[in-house]
């Protein structure tokens, strides 16, 4: 151990100290910044030293050397400030054995470790880099696992590399090993040639960690390829706000905002990217009320391409015949009352006319309206006439609730479709139709303009359209706002669903929801011993309402109505962050109900056996998808991999994919959409007031089946309720149903 200078200087004096010694353990890592807290085995200190600092990818039992200075940290303590650092491979036979067993390499865990690193003791690391078939003489061990290994070592050795040259121009080891990921061994090749490539191919690098890495690497903040890149940025961005275009005068405004160049640069780069048909600008029609002040909408390819395709195909549905005979309506609705054995509403017997007669037709209402039992109907009397009937939903959990409640089987969109990423995507098209009379779609207020072009897009020409959803609704995740665009256009039967039957009216949950939705405060009012579905708790502190939220979720609901923890409650949350955010209320609700077992920790979260995980993204390769809910199995540490139970199928994901799951104990309202849980808490307070808004709390009540609890303040439950206004989406959807051509208007969705 080498020490220059007195230990107690700081790292202005300049005197920086040299300690080296072996990774004993890695105690906390954020794998978006590098920040890494790890015990360091140094000789000569009788207990291993805190190191902190931003370390690339370290590894148990390596050794490291490092050049820094000591901190005294209020509440950990003495520790050692990293400014320099350089890792080693380790050198003895207790380092190699915490190396190998750490689950760096695939195909080697702690037992596998202990039998490589037993046998071949110090020289175990050149084996394995020179003699690899020689890991066939240990028992367990053949050829397909060896070359796992092998390809294992290659790949990390290749990543650390990577990882090296990366960290130097300031990105963390998670988002370096998604480049390599991406780009393998010509990931620097990549950045240095163009690192704006990173916010465009790599999920979770935008344009600013980008800009960040270009401007390290000596890119001008006034370089063309910058300008680009940030067009198509800040058009992505806008995306995911919900825009399908935005005016192309507001669109350099915001682009010269954030890049902090001339205008004049921002129209070039808006010109390139248009030549390269990336981007399409369409003149709109000055002369429609509402229409952009510039007469121009910038659209991203894709959503050009969507948003008139789908315009087009609604359009060819609605102008070509139906394929199965005429219905008289009057004398189906006696028959099929008697058949499904309930007496339809008049609004009821209405939807049911519409839904045997017309092509195309859109049913909304709120819960408890009858939209159901409309399909039921529906389905009843087309099955008799022997129509090849289907029924889908955007999401598996929609799906599956669509089917139960219908009573005949339904599929997610991308399975009807045959969605094939082996086979480029979706089998079904216009050149593939689906063989169909009857098309009948729920839960389509989730549905973006994306997934809607490809759905109608393989609806055959003759095929009866029904669309299901509530409008009142949060709208879609993905841009757009189809549904409301569809019903505003005028051009399809639309019936509206307002009146809440019996059996639904003695639910407080959604006489509280229509109440929401209409500009109310829910009743609140309850007999005393009572066993209720809908209860508001008052409380102010955010901390204190997380320790409400944690009883109520351990102990008080499930010992009162029976419900488990894990499995039939659903905590809801405005936000992601806080006290009351869904981050911080999966670390405490992961520490009552799932305290110990099998972990794994990637960067800031911990994952253990049994528990509740969600997809965050849709992974058409392992045919799972964005909000679907699934509990851990198990977690294999010999094959860096994790099984996920997601509704009684086993997903397996490697350690690399991990990115793709979060825990899922508490997730965000608009996750849950499609959704419906046995027994909803949901914080609402001040401190959310960005994300209070009345269709956030309707779309969150809504999710609740049996029980919904509200914990909080009632000033931010009055706020949300009162805020009716919602983010403004530009779509044109509903000008090209209505007369063919664009006109630029701020849709509300």
């Amino acid at each position: 151990m080498k020490q220059a200078g007195n230990p107690d200087k700081l790292a202005h004096t300049k005197n920086l100290i040299e300690l080296e010694g072996q990774i004993d353990a890695i105690t906390y890592s954020n794998d978006e910044t590098g920040y890494t807290v790890i015990r360091l085995n140094v000789q000569g200190f009788r207990d291993p030293v805190t190191i902190v600092g931003n370390i690339t990818s370290p590894t148990p039992g390596e050794i490291l050397s490092v050049k820094g200075y000591w901190t005294d940290h209020p509440r950990f303590g003495r520790q050692f400030k990293v400014e320099t650092h350089h890792i080693k491979f380790p050198a003895t036979v207790d380092g190699i054995k915490k190396y190998l067993g750490s689950g760096l390499i695939k195909g080697i865990g702690p037992v596998m470790a202990a039998r490589i690193v037993g046998q071949f003791r110090e020289t175990t690391l050149d084996i394995i880099d020179h003699h690899i078939e020689r890991l066939e003489e240990i028992d367990g061990i053949g050829p397909k696992r060896v070359e796992m290994i092998k390809k294992a070592w290659t790949d990390q050795k290749e990543i650390r590399d990577v990882m090296i040259f990366l960290q130097d121009h300031g990105v963390g080891p998670g988002y370096a090993a998604r480049i390599f990921r991406q780009y393998g061994n010509n990931s620097i090749s990549v950045v240095t040639g163009n690192p704006y490539k990173l916010a465009m191919d790599i999920h979770g690098i935008g344009f600013t960690m980008a800009d960040k890495i270009a401007r390290n690497l000596g890119f001008e903040k006034t370089a063309p390829a910058r300008a680009e890149a940030g067009v198509l940025y800040v058009m992505n961005q806008l995306a995911e706000e919900g825009h399908v275009y935005y005016p192309y005068d507001l669109l350099t405004e915001r682009c010269k905002d954030i890049l902090e160049v001339e205008r004049d640069l921002i129209i070039k780069a808006i010109g390139s990217v248009s030549l390269e048909k990336r981007i399409i600008i369409e003149d709109l029609d000055s002369d429609a009320e509402g229409s952009a002040p510039d007469k121009k909408a910038v659209y991203l390819a894709r959503f050009h391409v969507a948003e008139t395709e789908i315009a087009h195909s609604l359009l060819r549905i609605l102008s070509s015949a139906k394929n199965i005979r005429n219905i008289d309506a009057e004398k189906a609705l006696p028959w099929v009352q008697t058949r499904i054995k309930m007496t339809l509403a008049p609004k009821q017997i209405e939807a049911v006319k519409r839904a045997v007669s017309d092509k195309v037709m859109v049913i909304t209402g709120g819960p408890g309206t009858g939209k159901t039992t409309i399909i039921k109907a529906a389905i009843t009397i087309y099955h008799e006439l022997g129509a090849r009937i289907f029924l889908a939903a955007p999401t598996g959990r929609a799906s599956k609730r669509m089917s139960e409640a219908a009573g005949c089987p339904a599929k997610t969109i991308h399975r009807l479709l045959e969605f094939s990423p082996q086979h480029g995507g979706f089998q079904r098209n216009r050149e593939n139709p689906l063989e169909v009379d009857v098309l009948i779609i729920d839960e389509v207020s989730m549905i973006d303009t994306i997934l809607m072009h490809r759905l109608l897009n393989a609806v055959p020409d003759n095929a009866a359209l029904i669309l299901v959803g509530d409008e009142n609704q949060l709208p879609s995740i993905g841009a757009g706002s189809v549904l409301k665009d569809i019903i505003r256009s005028g051009t399809v039967t639309v019936v509206e669903l307002k009146e809440i039957f019996r059996q639904s009216g003695t639910s407080r949950i959604i006489v509280n929801a229509h109440r929401i939705n209409n500009g109310l405060m829910p009743e609140l009012i309850q007999e005393k011993g009572d066993l209720e579905d809908f209860y508001f708790i008052e409380q102010e502190d955010p901390k204190h309402a997380l320790d409400i939220i944690t009883e109520l979720v351990g102990i008080r609901i499930p010992r009162r109505f029976g419900l488990d923890p894990v499995d039939d409650i659903q905590v809801l949350s405005p936000m992601h962050k806080g006290i009351a955010g869904t981050e911080n209320l999966n670390r405490t609700l992961q520490e009552t109900l799932n305290p110990s077992g099998a972990t794994l920790t990637r960067g800031d979260r911990i994952f253990r056996v049994h528990d509740k995980v969600i997809q965050t993204k849709n992974n058409y390769d392992k045919d799972v998808f964005n909000g679907d809910i699934g509990r851990i199995d198990a977690i294999t540490p010999e094959d860096q991999q994790v099984t996920i139970n997601f509704d009684g199928a086993q997903i397996t994901y490697d350690y690399s994919e991990l990115d793709e799951i979060s825990p899922a104990y508490a997730i965000s309202v608009h996750k849950s959409q499609g959704s419906e849980y046995p027994a909803v808490v949901l914080p609402l307070l001040s401190q959310h007031y960005i994300m209070l808004q009345r269709n956030l709390i309707y779309t969150a009540v809504t999710r609740g089946k049996r029980l919904v609890v509200i914990v909080g303040s009632r000033r931010a439950l009055v706020m949300a309720i009162k805020n009716n206004r919602v983010m403004n989406r530009y779509t044109c959807l509903a000008e090209r149903l209505n007369i063919g051509l664009p006109s630029a208007i701020i849709n509300k969705g």
